[in-house]
């Protein structure tokens, strides 16, 4: 694969509350992302969600920055301007995604 044009894509999962109707439509949470191998910048980003604007907002967080740093600010910015009942699972998911990113950075090609 050309490496100007390699992009890694990870899944990253959580449980949020059972009253929560992610949980009971999917059952888990989950966040997918295509990192730029290069860059390490996000190009894409897909949630499970039942309102749109919950994907919509949480895409403006995370298209455009370096993945790996995400890790630095996103928990204080849950905290002040995420809203929704699934903040502790966004945390835990984007998490999830970045060890699981980490191990396939390791592995050899």
């Amino acid at each position: 694969m050309d490496a100007q044009k390699r992009s890694y894509f990870v899944i990253g999962e959580s449980r949020t509350n059972s009253d929560n109707s992610i949980t009971r439509i999917y059952g888990s949470f989950y966040l997918a992302f295509e990192v730029d191998a290069e860059t390490e910048t996000v190009l894409a980003f897909n949630c499970t969600h039942t309102l749109d604007l919950t994907e919509q907002f949480l895409r403006r967080l995370f298209v455009g920055r370096r993945f790996p740093e995400i890790d630095q600010w996103l928990e204080p910015a849950l905290r002040k301007y995420y809203g929704g009942s699934s903040r502790k699972a966004v945390l835990a998911s984007y998490r999830d995604a970045l060890k699981r990113w980490r191990t396939m950075l390791a592995e050899p090609e």
